[in-house]
């Protein structure tokens, strides 16, 4: 199979851009499954945020809890502008690969590529952000949502609401925050995987090590961190993952 069957890109690139989305799509899948039979992040926030929302119901006066929701979405709405930034400048690449290729020229240890393959490139990095847009801005109306809940829900003297329709509030309102998180969480590993990209211009097989590196970062960061020890160990929320609202946790 020659490189001129794929339009003048080399069939390594191809390989190694599979590679990369294997790597990233697959550690996701591995994560989401993982998460609900062993003790990671996301499994032991959804606890602290289940007990968040409880107590909230307590509370009379709920402006701090409002305050941390704005704070999270604030986060999420600087990267989401950041990666209009980024695609704008990517597409102003594209309009300038020849003098880029020039530049790329002039560093040793880049191999040379031609003009339609340091296109391809780009624009596959151009996917990356428009996809990593998209996921923070759907995490920033899910923070939204769940400040509409945090509004709307019960005073703690307000008689006319049973402790079932309570304890429905508090559990989906941290259901709410955690599809909130989960589509942030997809958003950073689209930075993640847009610095492997970056290591493509480099060589492919530096592209494909980059990848598997990051996965494995993100694996050690998410079951294997000093951060889930200590919100394990918090109020011992990791003996209570998968004891306490079970049913809402596997869902």
């Amino acid at each position: 199979m020659s490189d001129m069957e794929f339009a003048g890109i080399g069939i390594l690139n191809f390989v190694s851009l599979v590679w990369m989305v294997l790597c990233w799509f697959g550690y996701a899948k591995f994560a989401h499954y993982r998460a609900k039979r062993s003790a990671s992040l996301s499994s032991v926030l959804h606890v602290h945020r289940i007990n968040w929302m409880r107590r909230m119901l307590k509370r009379e006066i709920r402006v701090g809890d409002a305050a941390l929701l704005a704070n999270i979405e604030r986060n999420v709405n600087f990267f989401a502008s950041s990666c209009v930034l980024i695609i704008a400048g990517l597409l102003t690449a594209l309009t300038a690969t020849d003098k880029i290729s020039d530049m790329l020229s002039t560093v040793s240890f880049v191999q040379g590529d031609t003009l339609t393959e340091l296109e391809f490139k780009l624009a596959v990095l151009v996917v990356i952000f428009i996809y990593a847009y998209f996921t923070f801005t759907w995490s920033m109306r899910q923070f939204g949502f769940a400040s509409v809940l945090v509004g709307a829900a019960p005073m703690p003297d307000d008689n006319s609401v049973t402790p079932g329709d309570r304890r429905s509030m508090a559990l989906y309102s941290a259901k709410v925050i955690d599809q909130a998180s989960h589509s942030y969480n997809n958003g950073l590993r689209a930075f993640y995987f847009s610095m492997a990209g970056l290591s493509w211009f480099v060589s492919e097989w530096f592209f494909m090590a980059t990848s598997a590196l990051i996965t494995a970062v993100l694996y050690s960061r998410e079951f294997r961190s000093s951060s889930l020890k200590a919100l394990k160990q918090a109020e011992n929320v990791g003996d209570k993952i998968f004891t306490d609202d079970k049913e809402l946790y596997r869902q």
